[in-house]
C-alpha cells in the first residue's frame, strides 16, 4: 500500500501542475490532450471486449474516439454550425457503424456485441471526456484562469471526494459500500467523500473563485458540491462494473500507482457532463 500511495503521489506531483498549465492554455493543446487520453481509454475498453472473446471494429473506434473533441472545440470556437448538424453527424456515424459491422463481422463475430463496444470506446472515453472542451471555452478563450478553474473546480471536488473515501475507507471500514463490484469500498469512506466535496466548495471558493469573479453562491456551490461528490463515486462503481466481468485489476498499467486511462478519469467522466449541466442551469455557460 505504501508503495503504491509513493507513486500516487509523485504522479500527482508532476501530473497536476502539467494538467493545470494544459487547461489554462486551451485551445488546439488542450484539445489534443483530451483526444490522446479519449484514444487510450478507448483502447483499454476495447481490450476488455477482447477478453470476453469479442473483437471490436478498433480502428473505427479510435479514429472515431480522436475526431470527437475536435468536432466539440470546432463547433464551439469555429463552426458554430456544428452544433446544429450534431444529431445528423451522430446519426450518420451509427449508419457507418452499422455498415462496417456488416461489412467485417459474419453472424458467428458476435457483430452485436461488436457494434455495441464500438460505439461505447467512443461515446464513454471520447464523448464523455469532450465536456471538458465545453467547459472550458464556451464562455472562455484560450489562456484564461477563468475558463480554467470552471474545469478545475470540479475536477479538484472529485479529487479530494476520492481521496478522503480511500482513507476513511481504509481507517474507519465498515460496512461494504457494493461488496459484488468494489469490495474495498465501504459505506463511511462514500460518506466521507461526499462531506469532502460539500466542504471543498466554500474553500475554493474563498481560495479562487472569488477573485477570479467565477464563485458560485454558497447553496448552488453546496449542490454542485453534493452532486459532483455522489456522481463521482457512481462513475468509479461503473468502471469497476467492467473490471469485474472482465476479470481484471487495472484497465491498463499505463500510469504508475493508477492503472489505465479509465482507473484515472472513470469518476471525471460522469462528473464533467454533470458539471456542465449544473453549469448551465445556474447561468454559468
Amino acid at each position: 500500500m505504501a508503495s503504491n500511495l509513493t507513486k500516487r503521489i509523485a504522479f500527482a506531483v508532476v501530473a497536476i501542475p502539467l494538467a493545470l498549465a494544459v487547461v489554462w492554455l486551451g485551445g488546439w493543446t488542450l484539445v489534443v490532450v483530451v483526444a490522446a487520453a479519449a484514444v487510450l481509454g478507448a483502447r483499454e475498453l476495447l481490450s476488455f471486449a477482447r477478453l470476453q472473446q469479442v473483437e471490436p471494429l478498433g480502428r473505427t473506434a479510435v479514429v472515431s474516439a480522436a475526431l470527437v473533441p475536435v468536432l466539440v472545440y470546432l463547433a464551439i470556437t469555429r463552426v458554430p454550425s456544428l452544433l446544429g448538424w450534431s444529431w445528423f453527424l451522430l446519426g450518420l456515424w451509427l449508419v457507418l457503424l452499422l455498415t462496417i459491422t456488416l461489412a467485417r463481422r459474419g453472424p458467428s463475430q458476435h457483430p452485436l456485441s461488436a457494434t455495441a463496444i464500438t460505439a461505447l470506446a467512443v461515446l464513454y472515453p471520447a464523448g464523455l471526456a469532450s465536456f471538458l472542451v465545453a467547459i472550458r471555452h464556451l464562455q472562455f478563450g484560450g489562456r484564461s484562469w477563468q475558463g480554467a478553474w470552471l474545469v478545475f473546480f470540479p475536477l479538484v471536488i472529485t479529487w479530494v471526494c476520492d481521496t478522503a473515501a480511500m482513507f476513511a475507507g481504509r481507517s474507519i471500514g465498515g460496512p461494504k459500500l457494493w461488496p459484488a463490484i468494489s469490495p474495498g469500498k465501504t459505506w463511511a469512506g462514500s460518506i466521507a467523500g461526499v462531506v469532502a466535496a460539500l466542504l471543498t466548495v466554500p474553500l475554493l471558493n474563498v481560495l479562487v473563485l472569488e477573485r477570479l469573479g467565477i464563485a458560485l453562491p454558497l447553496l448552488e456551490g453546496l449542490l454542485f458540491g453534493l452532486v459532483l461528490g455522489v456522481v463521482g463515486q457512481v462513475g468509479d462503481l461503473a468502471e469497476s462494473l467492467f473490471k469485474r466481468e472482465v476479470g481484471v485489476k487495472d484497465s491498463s498499467s499505463l500510469i504508475p500507482g493508477h492503472g489505465g486511462v479509465l482507473d484515472r478519469f472513470d469518476s471525471l467522466y460522469f462528473v464533467l457532463p454533470a458539471s456542465a449541466a449544473l453549469y448551465r442551469l445556474f447561468g454559468v455557460l
